[in-house]
C-alpha cells in the first residue's frame, strides 16, 4: 500500500491527515461514541454465574481492557452497519474490517498510558507474506487503569489516523519486544478526536 505522505515534509502531514479522516466512511463523532459505548460495555457486562462486575468484583489488567476493547468495538460497528463492518478473522485482516473497500479497514492500538501507543517488535519489521499489513488507518486509544485509587477507569485519549510500517521504531536491544512511534508521528499522523476533560 502506497503511503499518503510518500514524499512530502512532516510539516505538511497534519494536513493530509485531516483529508484521509474526512475521506473515511466513518465520521470522527461515531467512532468516539462507538469507542465510549464499548468501554461503557465492559463496565456493564456481567460474568459468571453470580454476575460479577468489572470494577466491582474484577479488576483487569490494562491487557486484558485493550483485548476488551479489541473485540468490542468492532462488534459495535457491526451490529450499527452488518454489510459495512466485521471484525478480524483471519490473520490478513485489520482488526476492524470495512468489507466494501478493506482499504479503510482499521488497526486498533490501546494503552494505559495517558499519550502514547506502543507496538509490539513486530511492527518495526516488514510485513511477512499473508500477515496483516501494518499501514493504513489507525485507532489509537488510551484508557486509565485500576489502582487503589480509580475502580471505574476512563477513557483517557481517542484519535485516529494514519500510519505507516516505518513509522514504527523497535526497541534496540535484542530481547526489546516494543516498538514506539516517533513524537512527530503521533502528532501529526494521529488526530485526536477526544480527551477526557
Amino acid at each position: 500500500m502506497t503511503s499518503p505522505y510518500n514524499g512530502l515534509d512532516s510539516t505538511k502531514w497534519l494536513e493530509v491527515t485531516k483529508q484521509l479522516i474526512k475521506s473515511h466512511p466513518l465520521e470522527p463523532d461515531e467512532i468516539v461514541e462507538v469507542v465510549l459505548a464499548a468501554w461503557e460495555s465492559i463496565f456493564k457486562s456481567k460474568m459468571g454465574t453470580k454476575g460479577f462486575l468489572f470494577g466491582k468484583q474484577i479488576f483487569p489488567k490494562p491487557q486484558i481492557m485493550g483485548f476488551l476493547l479489541h473485540e468490542l468495538i468492532p462488534l459495535e460497528l457491526s451490529v450499527r452497519y452488518p454489510n459495512e463492518w466485521r471484525g478480524e478473522k483471519d490473520a490478513s485482516d485489520k482488526d476492524i474490517v470495512y468489507i466494501p473497500n478493506e482499504y479503510f479497514s482499521i488497526e486498533v492500538k490501546t494503552s494505559s498510558n495517558p499519550n502514547h501507543i506502543y507496538g509490539n517488535r513486530s511492527y518495526a519489521q516488514a510485513t511477512t507474506k499473508g500477515k496483516k499489513s501494518k499501514t493504513g488507518f489507525y485507532l489509537a486509544i488510551n484508557f486509565e487503569k485500576f489502582s487503589k485509587k480509580i475502580d471505574r477507569p476512563n477513557i483517557r485519549l481517542i484519535r485516529f489516523g494514519w500510519l505507516d510500517s516505518d513509522d514504527w521504531i523497535g526497541q534496540k536491544a535484542n530481547t526489546g519486544q516494543q516498538s514506539r512511534l516517533p513524537t512527530e508521528v503521533e502528532t501529526c499522523k494521529l488526530l485526536e478526536l477526544y480527551r477526557k476533560g
